[in-house]
């Protein structure tokens, strides 16, 4: 049976809670809190029902993890689009990209896991956001770019429990 992952914050705010069956850890999620109505660049964490399709990891940092999730090594010219105007806005590619793009292979720890979310992408919709992961939070717990963020640990911890089935909840509370 998959278990699913629950976020529940208050708006405006950048903190929250992750429950993960019994266990509930801190998390952070965007600068602009959680919305109900997501849009490219807002800085916000999209309110909603999310599948986990996949987990990205630095191998150079960390041995692969245990996940029933399919697994992809991070490589230096891995990216993510989120150019509205590309046809492969919200999707992966590789480096050097000519449009506007996030690299995912990071100087900081923070995306030594990446969790990819199920967020839109089927279809994927120019302009309602791009790049919304579940990865590792900042040592001083301070907000992210639109993502949900948990500690390293806790996130080991969490891609022991779930797999394709698996659903994240983002929820106002």
């Amino acid at each position: 049976m998959s278990v699913d992952l629950i976020v529940e914050g208050q708006p405006g705010r950048i903190h929250g809670t992750l429950r993960c069956g019994g266990v509930t850890v801190p998390c952070s999620v965007g600068r602009s809190g959680l919305a109900r109505d997501k849009h490219e660049g807002d800085g916000a964490t999209p309110v909603g029902r999310f599948a986990i399709r996949r987990l990205l990891y630095r191998a150079d940092r960390l041995p692969k993890p245990v996940t029933k999730l399919p697994v992809s090594e991070i490589a230096q010219d891995d990216g993510w689009c989120d150019d509205m105007a590309h046809p492969q806005y919200n999707q992966q590619v590789k480096l050097p990209f000519a449009a506007s793009h996030e690299e995912l292979w990071r100087a900081d720890n923070l995306y030594d896991l990446i969790v990819v979310l199920g967020h839109n992408d089927t279809p994927v919709i120019p302009g309602l956001g791009s790049a919304v992961f579940l990865h590792v939070r900042a040592r001083d717990g301070g907000a992210t770019a639109g993502c949900v963020a948990i500690a390293r640990d806790d996130l080991l911890a969490v891609l022991r429990e779930v797999d394709t089935g698996s659903f994240i909840d983002i929820r106002t509370v």
